[in-house]
């Protein structure tokens, strides 16, 4: 997770992924102990993959665990400025917008599974991965985050 001036932000941020998700799923994500630094840095050495991104008209990622960032093998740097659409190959981006715009109409669904892609074209399928909407307290849409467990290397 960056460290430094970011880190209260990325900290608050994990807040609101944390929030959604028990709002949405009914239970907690991780175990919430503790100030929310802490938590956050739970979150981001968990063993299972945590990402999102925001809510721009091409949604930038916004936060990655380090499960996350191995797996799709960037920096935080390099993943928190990726367009989120780029973890899709070109061919299954237009599955990728679907499951996204079913999951916000919905507030989550729980049972994703598709196809994505490394920084180094590296391809893997998802499997039952839930797909979340991010809300601040007043209910603002901020953003969607995801997390799964399951995932499996595909031949290139």
């Amino acid at each position: 997770m960056k460290t430094g001036s970011k880190s209260l932000q990325t900290a608050q941020w994990c807040q609101y992924l944390l929030d959604s998700y028990a709002y949405r799923l009914g239970h907690e994500l991780i175990v919430r102990d503790g100030p929310i630094i802490e938590q956050a840095e739970y979150l981001f050495n968990s063993p299972f993959v945590v990402a999102s991104h925001g809510i721009q008209d091409d949604p930038i990622l916004n936060y990655g665990n380090q499960a996350a960032l191995d797996l799709w093998e960037m920096s935080w740097d390099e993943f928190t400025q990726t367009p989120s659409r780029i973890t899709a190959e070109p061919v299954n981006r237009e599955a990728r917008a679907h499951m996204l715009a079913q999951a916000k109409s919905q507030g989550y669904i729980s049972d994703y599974r598709g196809v994505r892609i490394s920084r180094t074209k590296r391809r893997f399928m998802v499997d039952q991965a839930i797909i979340w909407n991010i809300c601040n307290p007043d209910g603002a849409l901020l953003g969607q985050g995801a997390t799964f467990s399951t995932w499996t290397y595909l031949e290139s």
